[in-house]
């Protein structure tokens, strides 16, 4: 909060903020935000409820008085672990429960045996031993868990740091270090369980299983945002220049364009993902306990590649240059049946992946190749051949030609040599390099569907 108004923002989707009331009340339009928010997706609320259930499920054991006559104000840490290790999948979950379970007893058996060192010595030097091996362990963990190969373990590192310090401080002073420990131990023993428990039976959500809707949504976006690309492009009048505030505000009349991007910015959703589906047990559709994940970061990756080619196509689709609608013409059915077909594939794998089964033939491959090759003909024929140029005189206003007294061939501003010409060139020649990075995509996804054996 920074003192001024109206600096609570939730983020929506363009429908939603379309269908916002129309009122001046903020307060209404805030909740009708957080209700449309909650509805986009209802696990959002499903994990809301679970934490609320597991913090008063460990609470309870404060509240009452016989657990807490057995368990005393170290419970605590119970409510702390519920809080600190319950995570939106169970994969996370699983995940940091580890960390915090292998932080914790590496710290408390740590703890121990400098609690002890330091009392074999006199008790003067007793804190300074232990304010020595305060710094010590803080400096040692936050080092290394800045090395790349133990990134994943970051919470390990801290979980030492915390409970080392923790423990080795109050046991000084409670004179007993070792009770101090298995307490704390148990406590957090307990909240691992109750937040494991509550979150795998209670509606689980699965890292797996996200992962896989997220992937197959990125097919779809891609072949939505192509298809769009195309069509403005062909279209009559949609062609136009964007200014930097129309791009800023991510094109709201290019919905499918919004979507590709998400794409291009969903790797590092996509690993998290996957590093927390390793951690879940074999569940639903996914019942291999080495599942491979990593292939689909893999997919994922090789997608984002074919997904770059659409978003220079958008950038042409809004180039400044632009060729002619009657030039734009001359190619229009290559242009869709090379961009129909492509988006025909992406679909495929993506449904493929979804259903997890292998039914991409080879013959729709075959068939998107061809029509990039009559499209790369035709280009051809019309720009960068002799009778290309007399044909191109034919479609465009030529404002100056002068005849070459060698071969009689009428060269123009507006042939090949034209900026407006080489808009549509450069347009046709991103689409057919598209087309050619989908050789990648067919055998990332058939390695996908052979490793973790697809149906046939």
């Amino acid at each position: 909060m920074n003192g001024k108004e109206d600096n609570f923002v939730i983020e929506m989707s363009s429908s939603t903020k379309e269908n916002l009331p129309k009122t001046t009340n903020k307060c209404s339009v805030y909740v009708y935000k957080i209700w449309e928010f909650a509805k986009e997706d209802i696990n959002r609320v499903t994990f809301s409820l679970k934490v609320g259930l597991a913090v008063l499920l460990v609470s309870l054991l404060i509240l009452i008085q016989a657990p807490y006559q057995v368990f005393g104000t170290t419970i605590i840490w119970s409510l702390l672990t519920v809080a600190i290790m319950f995570e939106y999948t169970v994969g996370a979950t699983f995940h940091k429960g580890f960390n915090r379970a292998l932080g914790s007893l590496f710290a408390g058996v740590l703890a121990i045996a400098v609690a002890e060192l330091a009392l074999m010595n006199a008790p003067t030097a007793e804190p300074v031993i232990i304010g020595i091996s305060i710094f010590m362990i803080g400096a040692l963990t936050s080092f290394i868990k800045l090395w790349p190969t133990l990134v994943p373990y970051e919470y390990c590192f801290r979980v030492i740091l915390f409970t080392y310090c923790l423990i080795i401080v109050t046991g000084y002073r409670m004179g007993n270090p070792i009770r101090t420990s298995i307490d704390r131990f148990y406590s957090i023993l307990i909240g691992a369980t109750v937040t494991v428990a509550v979150n795998t039976l209670i509606f689980p959500i699965w890292a797996g299983e996200r992962l896989h809707e997220e992937l197959v949504k990125s097919f779809s976006s891609v072949a939505d945002s192509l298809e769009e690309c195309v069509k403005k492009y062909l279209d009559n009048g949609s062609v136009h220049p964007v200014s930097i505030k129309a791009f800023m505000e991510e094109l709201p009349d290019e919905p499918a364009y919004k979507k590709c991007r998400s794409t291009l910015n969903s790797s590092a959703e996509l690993e998290s993902l996957a590093l927390s589906a390793k951690w879940e047990p074999p569940h639903g559709r996914f019942r291999y306990v080495s599942y491979p994940w990593n292939e689909y970061v893999k997919v994922g990756t090789v997608l984002r590649y074919c997904a770059y080619q659409v978003m220079a196509l958008h950038g042409v689709l809004h180039s400044q240059i632009q060729a002619p609608y009657n030039l734009r013409f001359i190619f229009q059915s290559e242009i869709l049946e090379a961009s129909g077909k492509a988006a025909e594939l992406i679909r495929c794998l993506g449904k493929d992946i979804g259903n997890m089964k292998q039914t991409l033939e080879s013959s729709l491959l075959q068939s998107v190749l061809g029509s990039t090759e009559r499209l790369k003909r035709s280009i051809d024929m019309h720009f960068f051949s002799k009778n290309g140029a007399k044909v191109e005189v034919k479609y465009q206003n030529q404002r100056r030609s002068y005849k070459d007294a060698a071969d009689g061939i009428a060269i123009t501003q507006a042939s090949a040599g034209s900026t407006e010409a080489l808009s549509l060139v450069t347009f046709t020649s991103l689409l057919i390099e598209f087309v050619a990075r989908l050789d990648h995509l067919v055998e990332a996804v058939n390695e996908l569907s052979n490793i973790a054996k697809f149906e046939t």
